[in-house]
């Protein structure tokens, strides 16, 4: 069991800290929401039933603790230290601000199935297209064609933001 444990931390650490650090822009906070991350996978790992990929069940763990700190930290929050936002045509820039990320995350949640999933696994699970056609059983083809109609859908409700 420790094996297997210290397996999954090695071979997800460094996606799950990309990807708190994608939201937080800040390598002292990703590494601790990283931490907390697999603290909480070990404390409910029975509860992973396996329906996705460990490593989108980790990315989600870790933006729901991200997200508890910007709750606890908020009043925190010097508004003039906020990055500008960034050019509304390239999505994913704009996920690594903090201000906008929010708005982007709201936006992904938002967005129907599969492109939500899709999105999600291109972006944060950093999966290749061939990947993610196999998790849905489609086409590498399919999946490209879904995350860029996710990320048009993103790009046009960020526009409706402005």
């Amino acid at each position: 069991m420790v094996t297997q444990l210290e397996d999954i931390y090695n071979t997800y650490f460094k996606d799950v800290f990309l990807y708190v650090y994608s939201l937080s822009g800040d390598k002292y906070i990703a590494e601790d929401i990283t931490s907390e991350t697999f603290m909480k996978a070990l404390a409910s790992l029975d509860s992973f039933r396996g329906d996705s990929d460990i490593r989108v069940w980790l990315c989600q763990i870790a933006k729901n603790s991200y997200y508890s700190y910007l709750r606890k930290k908020k009043s925190f929050v010097d508004l003039e230290s906020l990055p500008e936002p960034a050019s509304e045509d390239n999505v994913e820039q704009e996920i690594t601000t903090t201000e906008a990320s929010m708005k982007v995350h709201e936006i992904i949640q938002n967005l129907k199935e599969p492109y939500k999933k899709v999105f999600t696994l291109r972006v944060f699970g950093e999966l290749s297209f061939k990947q993610i056609g196999k998790l849905f059983a489609k086409s590498d083809n399919w999946a490209c064609v879904t995350y860029h109609r996710a990320r048009e859908k993103i790009k046009a409700r960020l526009g409706d933001y402005r």
